[in-house]
């Protein structure tokens, strides 16, 4: 099995402070800024931040639903750290202030499929996955100005 990594990043036009709130608000904000593609949304344990278990399915494609339990931790000064119970899946966001803005970075990694079924989920799903967080991020910098 090949490690599978999928990674986005943009500049918001907000501080540093107030974007990592809004991302580690799961009982909250971050519900909020959620794609169509999640569903099934519940904060079982905690709220915000480390600590926090939330439940979610991400339907990926439209024959692919992960079933996601995340623990969610924070190993450095803003950064969130989601590992799934379900699967080998990592979701990493890291808050970098710039000035008056702040470069947000998502992350996710997994032990993907060997074979031919791995070649193209290294090919395919870090594209997918990337669409999704580009309107997550869209959804955040929308959150974060109102």
């Amino acid at each position: 099995m090949a490690e599978v990594t999928a990674s986005t990043a943009r500049v918001l036009d907000a501080p540093a402070d107030r974007v990592f709130a809004a991302v580690r608000d799961y009982s909250g904000a971050r519900q909020r800024i959620l794609s169509e593609q999640f569903s099934e949304y519940e904060v079982q344990d905690g709220g915000t931040g480390a600590g926090t278990r939330v439940h979610w399915k991400l339907q990926a494609t439209k024959s692919r639903v992960r079933d996601c339990l995340f623990e969610v931790s924070e190993p450095g000064s803003h950064q969130l750290v989601e590992k799934d119970a379900n699967s080998s899946m990592v979701t990493t966001w890291t808050i970098s202030p710039a000035g008056d803005r702040t470069e947000v970075k998502i992350s996710t990694s997994w032990a993907g499929a060997g074979g031919v079924g791995g070649f193209f989920e290294k090919t395919f799903a870090p594209l997918g996955l990337r669409r999704i967080y580009d309107e997550l991020l869209t959804n955040l910098d929308k959150e974060v100005r109102a």
